[in-house]
């Protein structure tokens, strides 16, 4: 990446309108589309050295697109302020592919998101990954005590449940992160990392600090 990239986004963030856009398309193109997508390319290629189910993934499947979706949103501006991609195996096609626990990269002129884990889980997905946890708690503090993960991101992250569900009620006094319905990691870095030289590498390193706890949740997924 380079500062032409950011730069985008922050004139973007000051004229977020179409006839902005229209005029600047072809050096949207140029200094951002087309490089991320060569990124996203790298990083996939990295995820497969050390994660599995990776082996077709293109950058084509893992890239959002720039518009927003205004249809039920108070903001109507028309454009995201940020690039950003989903590392899943069969991409973003839908929200079951998306339910997978996988990796997420976004960055804009002024933030760089790196993470992944457990973010969309239906009530049957939320209830096998705390069955998981409850059958043996140990082995998942195990997993986020690792030293490489708590140094790129703390702790698990997600929105949590006031109210538990019976089953799970009794346990949850003892084990606090069962109040949780999301399961995620992510961390928030200088987003001027993205000039350096080896910014795939800097990435695929906080990806694969995450990669035991996405196998955990996959593997809980399974039943």
């Amino acid at each position: 990446m380079n500062h032409e990239f950011l730069q985008f986004f922050y004139e973007l963030s000051q004229n977020n309108n179409r006839d902005w856009f229209e005029k600047n398309k072809a050096r949207y193109e140029a200094t951002v589309k087309k490089p991320f997508a060569q990124l996203v390319g790298e990083l996939i290629q990295r995820i497969q050295t050390f994660d599995s189910g990776y082996d077709t993934l293109q950058a084509k499947d893992c890239v959002f697109r720039i518009h927003r979706d205004t249809r039920f949103s108070a903001d109507k501006t028309p454009y995201k302020t940020h690039a950003s991609a989903v590392f899943v195996p069969k991409g973003k096609r839908t929200m079951e592919d998306m339910s997978f626990p996988g990796y997420y990269l976004q960055l804009s002129f002024g933030s760089l998101s790196l993470g992944g884990g457990a973010y969309f889980l239906d009530k049957p997905a939320l209830h096998q990954v705390r069955t998981a946890i409850l059958q043996n708690p140990s082995y998942f503090h195990q997993l986020l005590e690792n030293k490489d993960f708590v140094e790129k991101y703390g702790s698990i992250q997600g929105e949590k449940n006031k109210v538990m569900p019976p089953e799970f009620k009794e346990a949850a006094k003892a084990e606090p992160l069962l109040y949780h319905k999301q399961f995620y990691f992510m961390a928030e870095v200088d987003p001027e990392l993205s000039l350096r030289p080896d910014f795939a590498d800097l990435v695929a390193a906080y990806f694969r600090a995450g990669q035991a706890l996405n196998a955990y949740f996959r593997s809980a997924l399974k039943g």
